[in-house]
């Protein structure tokens, strides 16, 4: 399953939003963006995110190495980056193969 930030809004605005706490689409969206950017900004600050019951989220270094393109055949080097890595928690886990 694939989901996008608006759809995701539309799940928040959802399952939160009614006339009596005045809780809009706006609103959702607004807090889908603030959640995706503390995600962004703890992962280049910290370098990792842990969500309770959920997993854990690292930044980890992939050093330069040899690589080849696979429709010319032709060598390459792939450049050293920063990658991000997703553990899944043990309730999550047991989620999944219940």
């Amino acid at each position: 399953m694939s989901i996008t930030k608006v759809e995701l809004t539309d799940l928040v605005y959802e399952a939160m939003g009614n006339s009596k706490t005045g809780f809009d689409k706006k609103f959702a969206g607004k807090l889908v963006d603030m959640f995706f950017e503390e995600m962004k900004n703890g992962l280049v600050s910290d370098g990792a995110i842990q969500l309770s019951g959920f997993g854990k989220f690292t930044v980890k270094e992939k050093q330069e190495r040899k690589g080849r393109n696979p429709q010319t055949r032709e060598s390459l080097t792939i450049s050293k980056r920063k990658v991000v890595t997703f553990h899944h928690s043990q309730v999550l886990k047991e989620k999944l193969n219940k």
